[in-house]
């Protein structure tokens, strides 16, 4: 746990009480704060009592002694509208605040020189945070991660000397951290997403650009530069006076990372210093991961590693679960489960990155359905198609190979036995949905540990 000092001896409003917010609850109090804690849902609101926590409705408090209001990522602080309990903050001049906000605030004060890494973009972002972390890890550093990708922030060791915190920041995070501050500033890129949270393109645009405008001089800002936000994001950094480093997995850099062929280099001043390959890395496959390899090592070159020693750390990445995460193989067979792909945009990648594919898709579709993928389809051997897309993505493929599976052990037991009596010499069983899973799965977890537990039963697996 991080106590928060910075609110000691005042009182603090917390609304959410998931993960993060009980964690903030627990923070808080460890640091010598009242809590005054809510919750739309009775539920939570009785779990954190049982937790020790102060609950009351914020609809029936003093705001007059209040000192801030700690939301939860979840809740919305602008689109469509601010939450009541947001209004009723600003009604009485008391600031909104998010765990993240909190953390910067608790590492300015007791250990500011404290690396930090801030990872922020529509995609990537979970692979490149996990990928910094697995990088310093195996490099003798002591990496902490949190954040957005599934351990809240104020659940981790606190900042210290030696001590590293990689941060995963999604947009409403960092739209409840006005003074986040990293050492090391990542932005992918930007692409459509959560505009109902934010209204715009343009507007979610911005609150990923204040993650980097808020590095330090002397910091680091790295961003993608293959979409226009990105690119302006970088450019007004730099005169800003940051230092920026650029990735493109499209076009060459003068300072930063970008693609020569099959490789990774490395470009200082307009002249190559450095190139690598990620030919050895299975849970690095496809341009997208490219663009999130180039980031991990911009950000751990800027924390002081040497090129050896973070291309022998990146090798070595295991890959995230549910993300291109190979699951095993029999034979000549390998299982790849991609349940993360809940729309058609993030099977695409995965589609991309293999050949002679055994396809297992459907689930509750998303608008647009398979459509966007008809070019990958050549690269499809057959198709397995599952739940209540199934009819829909099946006139969608036509005359390409395909069958109805209806689920997904039997589209499991199917695809393997197709893919083993094949041809092709590395053929790739391949669960990415392209679709959200709430019709036979809870979530794309569920859905993906089922694919797992599936496959690992197969006679004759080899974990891989």
């Amino acid at each position: 746990m991080i106590p928060v000092t910075t609110f000691r001896g005042t009182s603090v409003a917390v609304f959410g009480l998931g993960g993060s917010g009980l964690a903030t609850c627990a923070a808080l109090r460890e640091g010598g704060a009242r809590v005054i804690a809510w919750d739309d849902n009775p539920g939570s609101v009785a779990k954190a009592a049982a937790a020790g926590h102060e609950t009351a409705d914020l609809r029936t408090i003093d705001w007059s002694g209040v000192a801030a209001l700690v939301l939860a990522p979840g809740v919305p602080l602008t689109h469509p509208a601010p939450h009541w309990s947001v209004g009723l903050a600003r009604a009485n001049g008391v600031e909104v605040l998010g765990d993240i906000e909190l953390f910067c605030r608790e590492r300015r004060a007791t250990a500011p020189a404290s690396p930090f890494v801030a990872i922020t973009g529509t995609n990537g972002k979970s692979t490149t945070t996990a990928l910094v972390t697995h990088i310093l890890a195996a490099t003798g550093r002591d990496p902490q991660m949190g954040g957005n990708i599934g351990t809240a922030v104020l659940s981790l060791s606190p900042p210290a000397t030696g001590r590293s915190h990689v941060v995963e920041c999604s947009s409403f995070q960092i739209d409840l951290a006005p003074s986040i501050d990293p050492s090391v500033g990542i932005c992918l890129n930007v692409t459509p997403d959560h505009l109902d949270r934010h209204g715009t393109l343009d507007l979610y645009a911005g609150v990923k650009e204040r993650l980097v405008a808020g590095v330090p001089v002397g910091g680091t800002v790295i961003c993608g530069i293959d979409d226009r936000h990105t690119q302006a994001m970088a450019d007004r950094a730099e005169r800003a006076g940051r230092r920026v480093l650029r990735i493109s997995i499209r076009n060459p850099v003068a300072d930063g990372l970008c693609l020569d062929g099959p490789d990774i280099v490395r470009v200082a001043a307009g002249a190559v210093t450095k190139r690598f390959s990620l030919a050895g890395c299975g849970a690095l496959r496809g341009t997208h991961n490219a663009q999130n390899a180039m980031a991990a090592y911009g950000a751990c070159e800027a924390l002081g590693l040497s090129h050896e020693a973070i291309v022998a750390a990146m090798l070595t990445f295991p890959g995230l679960a549910h993300r291109m995460e190979q699951v095993g193989r029999i034979g000549k067979v390998l299982f790849v489960n991609d349940s993360k792909a809940t729309n058609a945009d993030s099977a695409e990648k995965a589609l991309a990155a293999f050949s002679d594919i055994y396809w297992i898709a459907g689930g509750t579709p998303k608008e647009g359905g398979i459509a966007p993928l008809a070019a990958y389809f050549p690269r499809i051997a057959k198709s397995y198609l599952i739940g209540k897309s199934a009819e829909d993505f099946a006139g969608t493929l036509g005359a390409h190979p395909h069958v109805v599976a209806g689920t997904l052990d039997r589209a499991v037991a199917l695809a393997a036995a197709d893919a083993a009596a094949g041809a092709a010499a590395h053929p790739v069983v391949l669960l990415s949905p392209a679709c959200a899973s709430y019709d036979q799965f809870p979530n794309f977890e569920v859905r993906g540990k089922a694919f797992r537990d599936l496959v690992l039963a197969m006679p004759g697996v080899e974990k891989a």
